[in-house]
Formats: structure tokens, sequence, C-alpha cells
């Protein structure tokens, strides 16, 4: 081989390696965090990269490592040694029910899932009901027999997210957590460990049959946990089962407005907010899993969840859900508050905060559970700061 040829391999090799090495534009460390900034300027209607009708699922993290028997032993221990839990002063952020108007957008008529029978899909699509865990759980339409619950606070505040991966459009579930301000999980925004993140970013709260009532919302900022992004978490299962399993972004404004002046927005809570001394609380989950309804129906399951240091640290709740729901709220004393005439509140009695979003599952025929990584000061709390320091407006009450 000639030294000119040998010259050349190395140039291609080092190109290669340059490639593979750099960073997305717009995307840069910022301390703890890992941010993308996008354009501005992004077309919503004409040329709108993301296809709403032919979307799918975006894979929902499947715990195959998981342990029925431990997971139970997490919760009989706390409850036996509620003593054993180590809490911090839980932290309540409050929300607001918005002022309901309306702006509707039609994103194209639905379509059945052709998912086929890709090994990939396996797990997206398969039902998490009736599980060997005993973790009882409820799950049915956010929609009753008839009317229009995902147009009525607290339901509207929870949406789809829509995002795009090299052409390849993908749906999770999310919510926000102020006015322009929105939660979901850091695996529907970015590959663990992979320092990549994916692009075009589409909020459509209150999401039904392809309508979206409150408009669709461009995502201005995103960030995540610098330990996520670059696969350095604490996971008891790697890039499945994590500690920072959190996304947070700031949406483009639109007019001036953002969308919960409309829709409203949740309150959110964390380091041990809604849980009591034995590391239990009962949530609502609120999501678009694909195994139920197509996912183009919002869907409610309401259930116990305990936390699991096994899990590192995760809340597991029974569930119906599956791929689609990624992402989606989980909620602390969800729905309208009642006036209390003959009691006083309970503890833990902030209404409709945020303490989770679903981060994984177990296998389509084993518990039937799911789990949230924790919120915390360092995650979430964080996360925020961050993006209100420089976006007020997205987040001013």
């Amino acid at each position: 081989m000639t030294h000119s040829t040998l010259a050349l391999l190395a140039a291609l090799s080092c190109a290669v390696a340059a490639a593979a090495g750099a960073a997305q534009p717009g995307v840069k460390t910022e301390g703890a965090h890992v941010v993308m900034s996008l354009p501005s300027a992004v077309p919503l209607a004409a040329g709108d990269p993301v296809d709403y009708i032919h979307a799918h699922p975006h894979s929902l993290p499947v715990a195959s490592n998981y342990s029925t028997e431990s997971t139970q032993a997490d919760m009989i221990g706390a409850l036996a040694s509620p003593a054993a839990i180590v809490r911090t002063a839980p932290v309540y952020v409050r929300g607001s029910s918005g002022d309901g108007a309306l702006s509707p957008q039609f994103l194209g008529a639905p379509i059945t899932a052709t998912l086929g029978t890709a090994a990939a899909y396996d797990n997206v699509i398969a039902p998490q009901e009736a599980g060997s865990s005993n973790h009882p759980f409820s799950t049915a339409r956010a929609d009753a027999y008839s009317g229009t619950t995902n147009q009525t606070y607290p339901f509207r505040a929870a949406g789809k997210l829509f995002f795009t991966d090299n052409g390849d459009t993908s749906m999770c579930s999310a919510s926000l957590i102020g006015r322009g301000l929105v939660v979901t999980a850091a695996h529907c925004v970015a590959d663990y460990g992979l320092k990549h993140f994916y692009t075009n970013f589409r909020f459509v709260p209150g999401y039904k049959n392809g309508s979206a009532p409150y408009g669709i919302w461009s995502a201005k900022e995103v960030r995540v946990l610098s330990a996520y992004f670059n696969g350095t978490d604490t996971c008891s299962q790697r890039g499945v089962v994590c500690k920072n399993d959190v996304a947070v972004m700031v949406l483009n404004a639109q007019s001036g407005k953002y969308p919960g002046t409309s829709t409203g927005w949740y309150g959110y809570g964390y380091d041990g907010a809604g849980f009591n001394a034995s590391g239990l609380t009962h949530v609502t989950q609120i999501g678009y899993p694909v195994c139920l309804d197509n996912g183009e129906i919002m869907e409610r399951n309401d259930s116990q969840g305990f936390k699991s240091s096994s899990n590192a640290n995760n809340t597991l709740i029974g569930s119906l859900m599956c791929g689609g729901s990624s992402g989606g709220p989980w909620i602390l004393n969800f729905g309208k508050r009642p006036t209390l005439t003959e009691t006083s509140s309970g503890s833990s009695a902030a209404a409709n905060a945020v303490i989770g979003v679903t981060s994984w599952g177990s296998t389509s025929t084993g518990p039937k559970e799911q789990g949230a990584a924790p919120f915390l000061s360092t995650n979430v709390r964080s996360l925020v700061n961050a993006l209100c320091s420089a976006n007020t407006a997205a987040c001013a009450n």
C-alpha cells in the first residue's frame, strides 16, 4: 500500500470520526444541562416536516430485567418501616385553569395504525393490563360517554407531542406546567447516551381524533440533564429505568401568546411531593397510548404508586397504557376540586400537580406496571429554572 493511499485512508478515518462526534446544530452544554435551541420561525401549516397522520408512537422503554418480587418487597418494606424513607421538604408550584378560548386546527383524518409485525413495535402496541404484580389500576377514556373532556380543564393541559428523527415522525404524550412550558420524558426528546436530540417538536394540547382545539405549538428550546444525554445517569437498567428521564421545553409564542393562556396548566411538585411517609402516593396518569383507541383519544389511568428503591427510586403504578403514553403526566389530586363543607383537606392536598411522567413499562406479558423517574429539585426544578430565566413570559402566572 502506497504512502499516498495510507494518507488518504487516514484522512477519511479522521473525517468519519469528526462527523460521528460532531454536535447537532444549536446544541450546547450548560452546567448539568444539555440544551437545544430551535429556529423561532417554524412552518406550522404548508411545509411542516411533521407527518401528523402517519406518526407512530415512540417506543416505550421496557424493563427487561424487571422483578415483580423485588418491587413488591420495596412496597412491603416501606409499609413496615416508614421511618426508613428519607424525606426532604416537598415543594409544590401552582397551576392555572386558563380561559378556555379555542383556536382550532385540523391535522388530518387519523388512520388506523399499521405497524405490521416488526419486532421493534412488539412492546409498543402490547397492552399493559391485568398484570402478575396484582397492582390495582383503572384505565378508561378521558371522555365519558359524550362530551368533550379534552376541552375541559384539567384535561386540556395535556396533549400529544410530535417530533421527527431522520425524517420519521413519532409521537409521545406531554403536558403544560407553565403558560408556555411543557414537561415530558427525556427519552421523548433525545436518545439516551447517544448525544442526539430529535427535532421539529410540536405540542398539541387537548388533541383528539386529528383535531387541535388549541392550535399547534413549536418548541423554542429543549433541555435535559447532561447525565441522561451523555449516558452517565443513575439507572437500574441502562437507558430504561433511570433517575433523570425528564425533559422540559419552552414553546414559541404566537402573536405574543402561549397555549396555557387558554388551556391552563398544571402545577408540579418535587422532592417527595405527594408521597406519604411510607413512600406511597395515588396518581392519575394521562396519555395517548396506541394500544387504546389507536392513540387518537386521551386516556386516563388511576392507580396507587410507590417508590421502588430497586428501580432507581422510580415511582411504579399499575397501568393499561403502552407506547405513545411516554412522557404523559402523573398528576396528584386530579380534577375539579370540591368545595369543602363538612370536612377539611388531608395532607398533600395540592390540586392537579404533576409529580412524574411516564418513563418505562414492564414486559407485555408480565406485571403490567409502568414507572416514572422521580421529580427532584436537581432535575425538573433545575430545568424549569434555567428555561424560565430567559423566557419569563412563558412562565409568568
